[in-house]
């Protein structure tokens, strides 16, 4: 006793102190799109006071993170990701003293926060842009200019580089007498990485908000950072359907996925590192965005950060099979660097909702997958109900993406249809606004698809999320597990998670329309005897029935996880529905 008494006091006096370095590795991360998810002023458009008075339903639904969208300073060309001042919150969405009160909300219901980082670009309106124009030092050099070539005494862009929202990605200002780059809208300078004032400035945007409790940082449109310093034209794309000023129409090997991109990427990850050491604070997550291969998407591991992986948004979708699924999951898996943990993404807020990808009825499924797989779980304000999206007429479309490709393709770019309002319950504006005049309007099905109608059901989207955040929780543990995926038919897929000792526990999917019987026994070795824990809505498969798993039956386009008796009592004791 005398000596474990010196050990705690010595403990104690050498400052030793206790942090959460992997918190994250097995985390369940919820986007919040704050202009969608709860108008707290009655003005139609959400806020950071609408998010801190639902926090109980982010902690009810069993989640450990929140990320949300950006909420800073901005004209709003592209909804705050044309940001004004990356140290301060727009009047739309707040004060800073809201955000200080959402982040000690969070906390106190232990709850981390996540915050998007945009470093590709500002806003035009930024002042760093305005002095970057009359060319005042340093700024002069923190945005990308370029002369003008003359062709047959013609002023013409610098090259041939698009816009991801179409037309050029060069746009001319008379007043400094040279083109500025911008990758995505003309109000969307991009800024130049080259430049140490710059580089140093970008990093003080994190300090100020790790200063104010920030836990981590989802980094957008990361592959997108750094150019060819050369600038040469690129080179047609093999798509056939872009017309010749939408982005799809190049192939961008000079603006995407630049070796210095990943250096820095490294840079933030020691800046992120040191501020956790020197603070003594919980390890700064980090999760990067980029939509590409799944080569160069896994060198952000060795650059330190979490890259997403986004199969289940652009690699498959309603008409895949099971062995779509399982090369898919296979390639991810077997491809990571070794250390490091995968993430399973369901949706976010620019790409159509996955109950609109993949269908009502397997929308179920794609969370159990995400839940199920080994690691972090990443999902869309509005998954958890298995919202859909709202079609959109031209002239309703307010996204710049949709409204740059002009009347006849608008619907095939605009991201309106996946940033509708949460639907909370029957309420006016489907309990988002006290308002009837919402920034976007209310998906027309809210009456029959809402939050409080899924609470009371016997069986929800709702009560399905619960239960998956409940097992991954609870039970599943990625540092005691293990995982495999068994292809039993061309049409039905296994996980299977062994944990330690202890039987395992099945997720069955059904990627066919069509119902099927399966010997789940003998090609999973797993108990003939097993229940079912939780099924998708549309299974009519109860939760605690026992399952013959010789003899198994799954309905077309459902899905199921299995346990032992043992597993089923211990997780039916941690829920509440």
């Amino acid at each position: 006793m005398f000596k474990l008494s010196l050990f705690i006091i010595a403990l104690v006096t050498t400052g030793v102190y206790s942090v959460n370095n992997d918190w994250w590795k097995d985390a369940i991360i919820y986007q919040i799109y704050p202009r969608s998810f709860k108008d707290s002023n009655g003005d139609g458009i959400g806020d950071l006071n609408g998010i801190t008075m639902k926090m109980e339903h982010i902690k009810d639904i069993g989640v450990d993170a929140l990320w949300l969208s950006p909420i800073y300073t901005s004209p709003q060309v592209d909804f705050g990701y044309d940001i004004a001042n990356f140290t301060n919150v727009d009047p739309a969405y707040g004060t800073l003293a809201d955000f200080d009160k959402l982040v000690a909300k969070a906390k106190s219901l232990g709850l981390k926060v996540i915050l998007d980082y945009v470093p590709n670009h500002s806003s035009h309106k930024h002042p760093w842009f305005q002095k970057s124009i009359q060319k005042i030092k340093p700024y002069d050099n923190f945005y990308i200019w370029r002369d003008a070539k003359i062709v047959n005494g013609m002023r013409k862009p610098p090259n041939n580089w698009l816009s991801t929202f179409k037309g050029s990605a060069w746009e001319w200002n008379a007043q400094r007498g040279q083109y500025y780059l911008h990758q995505f809208a003309t109000g969307q300078p991009d800024l130049n990485y080259r430049s140490k004032e710059l580089d140093q400035a970008m990093k003080d945007v994190f300090i100020f908000w790790m200063n104010r409790g920030v836990d981590g940082f989802r980094i957008d449109a990361i592959n997108v950072l750094m150019e060819d310093l050369r600038m040469p034209d690129e080179p047609r794309s093999y798509n056939p359907n872009a017309a010749a000023d939408e982005y799809e129409y190049l192939n961008h090997i000079y603006t995407r996925d630049q070796n210095d991109t990943y250096d820095v990427v490294k840079a933030w990850r020691k800046l992120l590192d040191d501020y956790a050491l020197k603070h003594k604070t919980d390890s700064k997550f980090m999760i990067t965005e980029a939509y590409t291969n799944v080569p160069l998407t896994l060198k952000y591991y060795s650059a330190g950060s979490n890259p997403f992986n986004f199969m289940f948004i652009s690699g498959l979708n309603g008409a895949s099979t099971a062995v779509d699924f399982k090369r898919a999951i296979d390639t991810w898996t077997n491809n990571l660097p070794k250390g490091n943990v995968s993430n399973w993404v369901t949706g976010n807020h620019d790409n159509h909702r996955a109950a609109s990808r993949f269908g009502v009825k397997k929308t179920d499924m794609i969370t159990m997958l995400a839940a199920v797989l080994p690691g972090i779980t990443v999902v869309y304000n509005g998954d958890e109900i298995g919202m859909i999206d709202r079609n959109f007429t031209w002239e309703e479309t307010k996204d710049v993406f949709g409204c740059n490709a002009g009347p006849l393709r608008y619907h095939l770019f605009s991201r309106d249809p996946e940033r509708t309002p949460f639907q909370w319950d029957d309420t006016t504006s489907a309990g988002f606004s006290s308002s009837k005049n919402t920034w976007l309007p209310i998906h027309e099905n809210y009456k029959i698809l809402n939050l409080d109608l899924q609470k009371k059901a016997p069986l929800s989207h709702y009560k399905v999320f619960k239960a998956l955040t409940t097992l991954k929780r609870n039970v599943l543990n990625i540092r005691k597990s293990t995982m495999e995926t068994v292809l039993i038919t061309k049409d039905i897929l296994a996980v299977i998670r062994r944990l330690d000792k202890k039987l395992p526990i099945v997720l069955l999917i059904n990627t066919s329309d069509r119902d099927a019987v399966v010997d789940a026994s003998s090609w999973l070795n797993i108990p003939r005897q097993m229940y079912a824990y939780i099924a998708s809505v549309d299974s009519k498969i109860v939760s605690g029935t026992r399952i013959d798993t010789k003899l198994l039956r799954i309905p077309g386009s459902a899905s199921l996880i299995l346990t032992t008796s043992a597993q089923l009592f211990e997780l039916f004791r941690y829920l509440n529905f």
